[in-house]
């Protein structure tokens, strides 16, 4: 269910404010993974390399599966400035993992 949200609440932010309301409010109901499905979690980041033109900051990307569904994304400018794509992707891995 999360998996096929993703387009919608990427696109129409009060779709996804109302699916996060609706699982708050009905926890009774939960989140149902079927017996077959694997349960393993996978993060993945990706990053660019001073893409913000005013203060050459970086901006991270990082998105957490649960099997096949998305659990979790972001994108963020970081914090500090990186001096390397090498840096910039490092921080954004950092970032995935906390």
């Amino acid at each position: 269910m999360i998996g096929s949200l993703l387009y919608l609440t990427a696109t129409r932010l009060l779709l996804g404010l109302l699916t996060v309301k609706y699982l708050k409010f009905t926890p009774e109901l939960g989140l149902w993974y079927s017996s077959g499905s694997s349960l393993s979690l996978r993060g993945f980041s990706d990053a660019d390399h001073a893409g913000c033109r005013i203060d050459c900051k970086s901006t991270s990307g990082t998105c957490q599966l649960l099997g096949t569904s998305l659990v979790s994304w972001s994108s963020r400018k970081q914090a500090s400035i990186a001096f390397s794509t090498t840096k910039a992707e490092y921080v954004a891995a950092a970032t995935c993992c906390s």
